[in-house]
């Protein structure tokens, strides 16, 4: 499989995610199966089914953890050198010349991407339009709602 980026704080919440699965939910999800066992007859045992599906889906989420962070190339932009291109991990301000209004957005791999907190995932049109690009350039994005007119107006390593 290929490698998918990813920043550091998005492979580090993962991790942090990952040891709370392995470490406090999948013991307590064990502990309630087994209190459920306790109650006798497991075929209407609603508490005991409930908690089953609870590992499962545990279970689950931790396999996808596990495969997502085997498969992830982590990027530290911190590290590379600052050349105003706009790559992967850096955060991009953004003038609309139509709208004159002021956008920031980060570019992140496809898991951390989150628009509420301008995590932009790295395969959005608005990022692909931007990749390789320099500060100062114009670049038009293809929208649903037509194409917008962006000036790169800075580009940072943070």
């Amino acid at each position: 499989m290929n490698k998918v980026p990813m920043t550091v704080t998005g492979e580090q919440r993962l991790r942090s995610e990952l040891e709370q699965l392995k470490s406090v939910e999948r013991p307590q999800v064990i502990a309630a199966i087994a209190e459920a066992r306790e109650h006798g007859d497991l075929k209407e045992n609603a508490e005991y089914h409930a908690a089953r599906e609870q590992q499962g889906f545990i279970e689950g989420r931790i396999q996808e953890i596990e495969g997502k962070l085997s498969n992830a190339q982590v990027i530290d932009v911190t590290k590379l050198p600052k050349t105003g291109k706009v790559i992967f991990g850096v955060t991009v301000e953004l003038l609309n010349l139509d709208t004159d209004e002021e956008v920031t957005y980060r570019i992140v791999g496809e898991d951390e991407a989150d628009i509420k907190q301008s995590r932009i995932s790295v395969t959005s049109p608005i990022a692909r339009a931007l990749i390789g690009k320099e500060e100062g350039e114009i670049v038009v994005v293809r929208t649903p709602g037509g194409e917008v007119e962006y000036e790169i107006s800075g580009v940072d390593h943070l």
